[in-house]
């Protein structure tokens, strides 16, 4: 019965809450089950034995005194290494902060997990300082697909996204400044989600680019991401339920690999021929992302790079040090461009509920060809993986990513809302699963 692989979010709190097994048993099953399949997978970079056992025997205590310990009582979580740890160094990724001094507090998020019941097991690995989109890291290592440890997991919240698909946990937390948390989903076959900006709990997660950092959770079901949902944002809206579907077209229907092109289509037809949408001027708010994410996170490093450049890896000095230098002219257009942008997608979803689009152009890139296909030439999939994701970013828009039921390897889309809708697009997600229109894979092998 504490076979992890098998077990959701709300399966191990209902066991824990009815006593058929105790919190202290599922946390070491979780330990049991990280031993045994990190080390092909590279998803966790810090276990945390004696907290997550001192953690459940509270929840455990709170039952024998019967007290309610929380909606999450007793669930395995991990973190992307960004978030704090009381007592641990917050590394972000980066070896030149492994020996920081401690965090002396827990990341709000985590506190808000912790009174919900939840215990948290694992710190997980993830692109240095979240700029990339494979989680190679070149401390701690890459992190391989569950699904085929040949191909990335995807990132940089990869270490999040293979732990959950992998079986090792039952949810994680990671962080979506540009699809960090939507591409890893989509490539390892589970949900993610990507709240409006700012609605969840920063606080003590490492920053990357404050105009589009987000934090989110990692699930096996819809049903298990809207649990975890509610308890990091504390409050849900009230509004209508969701529907009008509509896909996008134009940007988000080129450079796709065929069996995204024909599993989309498949989602479509099923949903009674959706409409298309094209939005102008995607490119433009891709780049003008970019150059958001280049300049913010270029100025938050720039004293450290001047005072010890080769503390970096290579991959994300170069392009930090490439942010850094652009003038503060580059940056005012970009954000100015957002208001342009953002009027075309509130006109689509005047007349759409929920627009869906791809997360990734296919299945994960295999890690000895580290690219993908873009206007019929090779681009690396380290910087390119957010084709699809970044213009989304780029407006703070909640997002929920959603895996398709296709055979093979994992794909999965974006299902994209109006601000503030969250909790509904969640739950839109939940029927969309109830119909069988939107799947989990199985755990990776």
């Amino acid at each position: 019965m504490t076979d992890l692989s098998t077990w959701g979010v709300g399966a191990c709190a209902d066991a824990v809450r009815s006593g058929r097994l105790s919190a202290v048993a599922l946390a070491t099953a979780a330990l049991d089950r990280i031993a045994a399949r990190n080390p092909a997978i590279i998803a966790v970079t810090r276990t945390l034995r004696d907290r997550a056992l001192a953690e459940a025997a509270a929840v455990d205590a709170q039952l024998a005194a019967g007290q309610d310990p929380g909606p999450l009582a007793g669930v395995p979580y991990g973190v992307k290494d960004l978030f704090d740890v009381a007592g641990l160094p917050t590394t972000a990724g980066a070896a030149r902060l492994r020996d920081a001094p401690p965090a002396t507090a827990d990341a709000e998020a985590i506190v808000r997990l912790r009174a919900a019941g939840a215990v948290l097991v694992a710190t997980l690995n993830m692109d240095e300082f979240a700029y990339g989109f494979v989680t190679d890291n070149a401390h701690w290592g890459i992190t391989r697909n569950p699904h085929d440890p040949a191909r990335f997991a995807g990132g940089s919240s990869g270490g999040s996204a293979a732990a959950v698909a992998a079986g090792m946990l039952p949810f994680a937390l990671g962080s979506d400044t540009n699809g960090s948390i939507r591409i890893p989903a989509s490539l390892c076959g589970i949900y993610g989600t990507k709240p409006t900006h700012d609605s969840l709990p920063l606080a003590g997660a490492y920053p990357f680019v404050h105009t589009l950092d987000d934090i989110g959770a990692f699930t096996r079901s819809a049903r298990d991401l809207a649990l975890v949902d509610a308890v990091l944002r504390g409050d849900a809206d009230d509004a209508p339920p969701l529907g009008r579907p509509a896909l996008l077209g134009g940007w988000f229907a080129a450079n796709l690999a065929p069996d995204m092109a024909a599993a989309l289509d498949r989602l479509s037809a099923r949903l009674g021929r959706l409409p298309v949408v094209d939005l102008p001027d995607v490119a433009r708010a891709r780049s003008a992302a970019f150059l958001l994410t280049a300049y913010e996170g270029g100025r938050l490093h720039r004293d450290a790079l001047a005072a010890d450049p080769l503390s970096y890896d290579p991959a994300t000095r170069d392009r930090l040090i490439a942010g850094a230098a652009l003038p503060d002219a580059i940056y005012a257009q970009a954000m100015a461009f957002r208001s342009v942008f953002a009027e075309y997608v509130e006109r689509a979803l005047a007349d759409h509920d929920v627009l869906i689009a791809p997360a990734t152009f296919g299945p994960a890139p295999r890690i000895d060809d580290p690219t993908i296909p873009i206007d019929g030439a090779p681009q690396p999939a380290r910087a390119n993986l957010g084709l699809y994701t970044q213009p989304i970013s780029f407006l703070g828009l909640p997002v929920v990513a959603a895996p398709l039921p296709v055979e093979g390897l994992p794909m999965g889309v974006q299902l994209i809302a109006a601000k503030g809708r969250d909790s509904a697009l969640i739950d839109y997600a939940t029927l969309l699963e109830g119909r069988g229109l939107i799947a989990a894979k199985g755990e990776g092998r």
